[in-house]
């Protein structure tokens, strides 16, 4: 859609109002069991950030609005502390209703708005608050009779029919939490919950996390002073973790502690009817991930499955789990592959990368590629064998069941995504989106570079004609493990075609370590996180030039955010004689300076590699810096902390190696949303860059 009120607004603030022309996008989807109905969260336009909570017949493609945020709740939101951590967590940067949960009948709906409990009758249109504020992550049991949520880090539970409203799990002091994943879970594990309802309702069971043995740290904000340090406890490498453990919890206040054992991770819960609950749990090392079966009655845990790695076991998301018929459901990495095992059995074929299992029924809904990373697509898999159900070329994403999908399609043939309801594979209607068209064409040729086959997309300005000369070059990476910039959706390369359309030929490249192309490219950077990053970046970037004379070798600069932003400064740290200018935004510096799950994943521990840290990090590097650096860095950042840059900044000022440092007050680790700061900061950028290219070229003989 167009947004006539955005018509004479530059890109750059329509993608920060729009946030990244995503508002406006249908979402978080919730299938009815007899597919009578889809569940939705969506906003009103492109640009109203307050998401409101939709409904979808399938049966003749009526939408109805069920809860609008702004109605219900008009003005400004004022959310708990530890919301506001969980959404930075989940990088949501959306009001209104940002999540919610039903029953098993799809008769219940729960939600919070400004941190208020609200529950929806779905037979009746009802909505009512349940309580006044400071609510997280409120879900009804299976039988829709209670609602269980965490407020000031205690596990409550009311009772609909009476309205009873007791807490069920609570402990005095700061530091122990019941109900809520802790900090390592949600920004490395992905899992945001912290507790799991019986399949009778009448049981839950709960994670118990203790944050007394982390490492306190402090963010203060300088451009207020007056305002008070926030003391987060950040589990850095080799630092303690929080102590994560588990009990059965009854309504009727019986409790029965989960049986200890050797690990340190609770990757993953799964409780459904039919069998008993599943964990998944890595040990410290990661080297193993085994899943277990409890039993409720007494705690104790049986092994069922374990996947070993001399590296590390990748963490698949939806498994483990239990078919109906009893049959467990894992990952496993299986002839060079990642693969989707049912009862002991590959049902994958080879050559097929399972990314993420969406459901587990009579037939099993999950997301793959195949023999190209570029495409995500969804599958079904059951007793005929394994069926694509996006047909499209693409990025897939899937909600629902096999029988009946919610199918959301990114494309590099039009902008935003386009959502369609499968009935047995078949389109049965589809889901408006409301998103804004950015009307943004990019001009990029899809590459597959150099003898490891880098998957990368040059962007060159639109209209350019190589006789109008050669283009300094821009390479815009994330380039980290555990991520991907080259996926053909046309929406991942709108920031990249703004970037080549003030002068670029920006490339964008996915080196070893990224997702999709199996686990031995996953493991390539195992201890070598700088020495393979880099080298696949700058082996990308020569295979293009020689494909393509237009790029200027001379001028070639780099900017990045986070693993990028580390990137960056390495490469013109080491390779100065490759890279002329770099940006680094939110580096992570020095890595005993980040988080235990990711660092630890890639390099061990730094007592036990401390060479390895030592290689891996920046700040030794500092006295051999040459070229120009800019380091842009939130204040508020709680993930990659501003200690980071600063003392990347102090080491290049005590080496007397001149670089400029822009700190953003009041910013967290995801990129400034308000309008006038996203643009000016990107074009500050730009014309940082510009400018020392150009400078460089004039200083040649």
């Amino acid at each position: 859609m167009t947004d006539s009120a955005l018509d004479d607004v530059p890109f750059l603030r329509r993608q920060a109002r729009t946030q990244r022309f995503t508002l406006g996008a249908p979402k978080q989807f919730r299938v009815a069991p007899d597919g009578s109905r889809v569940v939705f969260l969506r906003t009103a336009s492109g640009t109203d950030p307050r998401h409101s909570l939709w409904s979808f017949d399938p049966a003749d493609g009526r939408e109805t609005l069920l809860v609008d945020a702004a109605e219900l709740l008009p003005g400004e939101e004022d959310l708990p502390p530890e919301e506001r951590a969980r959404r930075e967590r989940a990088r949501e940067t959306g009001g209104g209703v940002v999540a919610f949960d039903v029953d098993s009948a799809f008769t219940l709906v729960t939600f919070t708005l400004s941190g208020k409990l609200y529950t929806l009758d779905l037979a009746t249109g009802t909505t009512r608050m349940l309580v006044d504020g400071s609510v997280i992550d409120p879900r009804p049991n299976p039988a829709g009779t209670h609602v269980a949520y965490v407020r000031d880090r205690r596990l409550r539970v009311i009772e609909l029919a009476t309205g009873e409203d007791r807490a069920l799990a609570e402990e005095d002091g700061e530091d122990v939490t019941w109900g809520l994943a802790e900090f390592i879970a949600a920004e490395e594990m992905d899992r945001v919950r912290g507790y799991w309802w019986a399949p009778d309702g009448r049981r839950l069971l709960v994670e118990r996390s203790d944050r007394g043995p982390v490492p306190r740290w402090t963010i203060g904000d300088p451009a207020n002073p007056q305002r008070p340090a926030n003391v987060v406890a950040y589990p850095a490498a080799g630092t303690p973790n929080a102590e994560v453990s588990l009990a059965v919890l009854g309504l009727d206040g019986s409790r029965v502690d989960v049986a200890g054992g050797d690990w340190e991770y609770l990757v993953a819960v799964h409780w459904s009817a039919g069998g008993q609950p599943l964990l998944s749990v890595q040990p410290r090392d990661q080297q193993a991930l085994t899943v277990l079966a409890l039993d409720p009655a007494d705690g104790s845990v049986t092994e069922l499955h374990t996947e070993t790695d001399e590296h590390w076991v990748e963490i698949v998301q939806g498994v483990p789990a239990w078919t109906p018929d009893g049959r467990l459901v894992v990952e496993s990495a299986a002839d060079g592959d990642h693969r989707l095992v049912v009862g002991g059995t590959p049902v994958t074929p080879p050559g097929m990368q399972l990314r993420a299992v969406l459901h587990v029924g009579d037939e099993i809904l999950f997301t793959a590629s195949e023999d190209d990373p570029t495409q995500i697509h969804v599958y079904r898999a059951g007793s005929d064998g394994v069926r694509r159900l996006s047909t499209q070329d693409g990025v897939h994403a899937g909600a629902g069941r096999a029988e009946l999908t919610v199918l959301t399609a990114w494309s590099l043939e039009y902008s935003g995504p386009r959502v369609s309801v499968l009935r047995d594979g078949a389109v049965a209607g589809t889901i408006a989106s409301s998103t804004v068209d950015p009307e943004i064409v990019p001009n990029l040729t899809w590459l597959t570079l150099g003898e490891r086959g880098l998957r990368a997309a040059l962007v060159l300005p639109r209209g350019y004609e190589p006789s109008e000369g050669r283009l300094p070059v821009l390479l815009d990476p994330y380039g980290g493990p555990h991520a991907q910039r080259v996926l053909q959706s046309r929406n991942a390369f709108l920031t990249p075609q703004w970037l080549a359309d003030q002068g670029f030929a920006v490339l964008v490249v996915d080196g070893r370590g990224s997702p999709g192309r199996g686990p031995a490219w996953e493991k390539a950077i195992a201890g070598k996180l700088a020495d393979v990053t880099l080298a696949d970046q700058v082996d990308a970037l020569h295979a293009a030039a020689e494909a393509y004379p237009e790029l200027d070798l001379e001028r070639v600069a780099i900017r990045g955010w986070s693993y990028g932003g580390y990137l960056s400064a390495l490469a013109v740290l080491r390779r100065p004689d490759v890279f002329h200018a770099a940006v680094a935004g939110a580096p992570v510096t020095d890595w005993s300076l980040y988080d235990t799950h990711y660092t630890e994943r890639y390099l061990g521990t730094p007592e036990s590699e401390p060479d390895s840290y030592e290689h891996n990090s920046l700040i030794a590097d500092a006295g051999s810096l040459s070229r120009a650096l800019l380091i842009v860095h939130g204040l508020a950042d709680d993930n990659v902390f501003p200690a980071h840059s600063l003392r990347l900044s102090s080491a290049l000022l005590a080496a007397g190696r001149a670089h400029v440092f822009l700190p953003l007050a009041g910013a967290t680790h995801m990129t400034p949303q308000a309008e006038e700061v996203a643009e000016n900061l990107m074009r500050t950028q730009v014309d940082w860059i510009l400018r020392e290219l150009n400078a460089g070229r004039k200083e040649q003989p």
